[in-house]
């Protein structure tokens, strides 16, 4: 797998793609709406990317950026095949991999001034801590970041904090992060869980991490999201992930199909299993009405964008 994940132009988001996978994604597109293809690395880093643009009948245009403006270059292919090897050697970050085509400097402009954030301190600091809550939660995308960053304080008619800001501001805390989970090592609790969601979609309980914003949205929507013959389901919300990355816990919400509570409490066992089997702790009395909550949790969840 590549540590890589491309977007399209028909908003797929492909994470961890194959390399059988990108020749796929590239030679497609060309279509209305699916004109172009987007890469970036994982975890997403500010100004690092890879993108190509294709109509049917026209060359391919790739573009790389190598983290500023004076390092934003393009090129251009009459066929897929070369822009599938750029691609690849990009992904696996090959030396020399820019090699096989002709590039020239993409003048982009200068780049732009921020002004600093015109913020008290009690302010600054508390907008700074409601971002790395939800970045320490590990789901959301710098641009999510952003956009959290720029609408938290707002009162009113009162914007205090531009687009421009929140996007420094993101991509500062982003990548501390980035940063500290460098010295992370091994499999983490998040990705156990991941593991064990997968295994129980396997089963046909429908498994979802970081789903809605309540468990009253939770509940309204989760019967749309597995497959039709899907048995039950599990799932925590956004407001779990914050406890769980705040070192409280993490609880799940389970359930069957069919509403009853036989099948209810069924699932709920099989859920254990399939937590206990990664290696994770649980607390759960067998109740149908009661919550399975995750413990002794180091919630270290690797980022992607």
């Amino acid at each position: 797998m590549f540590e890589i994940v491309v977007k399209t132009e028909n908003r797929e988001r492909h994470i961890r793609v194959s390399a059988e996978e990108l020749p796929g994604l590239v030679r497609r597109i060309g279509g209305d709406h699916d004109r172009f293809l987007v890469v970036q690395r994982i975890p997403d880093l500010p100004d690092v990317f890879a993108q190509v643009w294709h109509e049917a009948g026209g060359d391919y245009t790739l573009e790389y950026r190598d983290g500023a403006a004076d390092r934003h270059f393009q090129s251009t292919a009459d066929g897929p095949e070369a822009v599938i090897a750029a691609m690849a050697g990009w992904a696996r970050q090959e030396a020399g991999w820019a090699g096989g085509l002709a590039w020239s400097l993409l003048d982009t402009g200068p780049a732009r001034e921020v002004p600093p954030l015109d913020l008290d301190e009690e302010a600054r600091a508390e907008l700074e801590e409601h971002v790395r809550e939800v970045l320490v939660g590990g789901y959301s995308s710098r641009s999510e970041l952003a956009e959290l960053a720029e609408e938290y304080l707002v009162t009113g008619d009162r914007r205090p904090v531009t687009r421009e800001q929140a996007e420094a501001l993101a991509d500062r805390l982003w990548l501390e992060r980035v940063a500290e989970q460098a010295g992370w090592r091994g499999e983490t609790d998040p990705e156990r869980l991941t593991r064990a969601f997968t295994a129980l979609e396997e089963t046909g309980i429908t498994a979802r991490e970081n789903f809605t914003c309540c468990r009253s949205c939770g509940q309204s929507e989760i019967g749309g999201e597995g497959a039709p013959d899907a048995r039950g389901f599990v799932y925590f919300h956004t407001q779990c992930t914050d406890s769980a990355a705040a070192g409280h816990g993490l609880m799940l919400f389970y359930g069957g199909f069919d509403g009853s509570s036989e099948t209810t409490v069924a699932i709920g066992h099989e859920v254990v299993v399939a937590l206990e089997a990664v290696g994770l702790h649980t607390e759960w009395n067998g109740d149908p009405g009661r919550a399975i909550t995750v413990t002794h949790l180091a919630w270290r969840r690797r980022l992607i964008g």
